[in-house]
């Protein structure tokens, strides 16, 4: 790329969780593009990380994010990154786009509709660059299969089939005992994990708009009722331990690994140190926080573990789009695309095939892109993409090379808040009701 002759962006991280530290990866392979000037996190241990990954000066390294947004603190940079637990986006947003940062904000916007929505007017009202991190959006296969759709290769697009395979440990690390566990504390798991396939769903279908939309699901596995006879509150102590699937010592423990989940569970690992040194830190979580909890009705989770989506469009087009627990696949989603004249299938990874009714042959089309994306792997390269069309974009002063800009994320979200409604009143909801 020829973004090294770009201005140099500078930002602030705002939230030092694993998302964040995510983004601001690019801040280390790509110096000339972005600098990282500051960090806003609680936890003191991810701060000083942080802090000297970055070499940050001591007075750029705060506790809270409101001393940022302070009026006796001037604009430190250029954008600030929000990577925020989901329930404080909305506020930090508001706050900082009124101080003039340009904002990249991890999904979902905001956990309340009427939120989203003063999100999007308030960055429009001070002239601020919004991207929301529906980062699916920006891999190559995935625009490919735009690029596809618009060609009108497959004919007249007449219906979606989409499936996020959560992955089963994968849900009981992020669902059950995790960060979005209960509805209260963060918000409902359509829109913690799958604004990004709605999104998807909602680009492809462009310029069709979503008209009608229905929803089932509920919470069958992860309760009470099916807690095996024997079990522990807690996987460490349990007599039945080696007969669960989701026992916390087989996905934290079995397997060495000092990355993304076990970096969850102990955010202040050092480069340096070595898996038995890693390993303490995890038994210690295990044995006093949330992840060595019973899945079995021991989490106060709420959250549905299966749930399937139902979607009408303006031009009578369809699609179906299903969030499920178990699986043996972990956020490899897969998508079927109907046309009249072909069919387009995609497995999750970076090639495509397109079926042609017509000739009776499969063309295979392989997306694989080495520019950059192999140095930030998250969501298979998207993370990348996201952040380096964002830094670009601000560097160029070119908001329309963000992919996922304020208009189309609120509709994807607004997406979602109907799904949900239609799922708890148990209707088919209007998406004119949402507008």
């Amino acid at each position: 790329m020829e973004s090294d002759a770009y201005r140099q962006i500078t930002g602030i991280i705002v939230g030092g969780g694993n998302r964040g530290q995510n983004y601001a990866e690019y801040a280390r392979h790509f110096p000339n593009r972005f600098r990282l000037i500051a960090i806003a996190e609680p936890r003191i241990s991810v701060r000083k990380k942080i802090q000297k990954l970055y070499s940050l000066e001591d007075k750029y390294v705060y506790d809270d994010w409101r001393r940022l947004a302070d009026s006796n603190v001037e604009r430190l940079a250029d954008c600030a990154l929000i990577t925020l637990p989901d329930r404080e986006h909305y506020e930090a947003t508001i706050q900082l786009a009124k101080k003039g940062y340009h904002i990249l904000l991890e999904k979902p916007m905001a956990t309340k509709l009427e939120h989203c929505k003063e999100i999007v007017q308030v960055c429009r009202d001070n002239n601020v660059i919004l991207a929301v991190c529906h980062v699916l959006r920006y891999l190559p296969v995935v625009r490919k299969i735009r690029e596809l759709l618009d060609n009108n290769v497959i004919g007249k697009l007449i219906s979606i089939q989409h499936i996020e395979p959560v992955g089963f440990w994968h849900f009981a690390h992020s669902f059950v005992r995790g960060n979005w566990h209960n509805e209260n504390e963060s918000c409902f798991s359509l829109l913690a994990k799958c604004c990004h396939d709605l999104d998807l769903i909602q680009y492809w279908m462009q310029p069709r708009r979503c008209t009608d939309i229905s929803s089932f699901g509920k919470l069958m596995h992860f309760n009470s009722e099916n807690k095996p006879k024997g079990a522990s509150d807690r996987c460490l102590t349990c007599a039945v331990e080696s007969t669960c699937p989701y026992s916390a010592k087989k996905i934290y423990l079995e397997q060495p690994n000092r990355h993304w989940p076990v970096s969850v569970l102990v955010p202040d690992i050092e480069d340096n140190e070595n898996w038995d040194q890693t390993k303490r830190k995890v038994i210690h979580a295990l044995e006093n926080g949330p992840y060595g909890k019973c899945v079995y009705g021991d989490c106060n989770n709420d959250v549905v573990d299966q749930q399937v989506v139902i979607l009408n469009f303006d031009d009578g087009a369809t699609a179906t789009m299903q969030m499920v627990a178990f699986t043996e696949e972990v956020c490899q989603r897969t998508s079927r695309i109907f046309g009249t004249h072909g069919e387009l299938t995609w497995k999750g990874g970076d090639t495509l095939v397109h079926y042609d009714f017509l000739t009776q042959k499969r063309t295979v089309y392989d997306e694989t892109d080495f520019s950059g994306a192999g140095v930030m792997s998250g969501h298979g390269g998207a993370d990348f993409f996201a952040m380096d069309s964002f830094i670009r974009a601000l560097s160029l002063n070119k908001p329309e090379l963000i992919g996922t800009g304020p208009e189309d994320s609120l509709i994807s979200h607004i997406i979602a808040f109907a799904a949900e409604t239609a799922r708890k009143e148990n209707r088919v909801c209007k998406i004119d009701e949402f507008l």
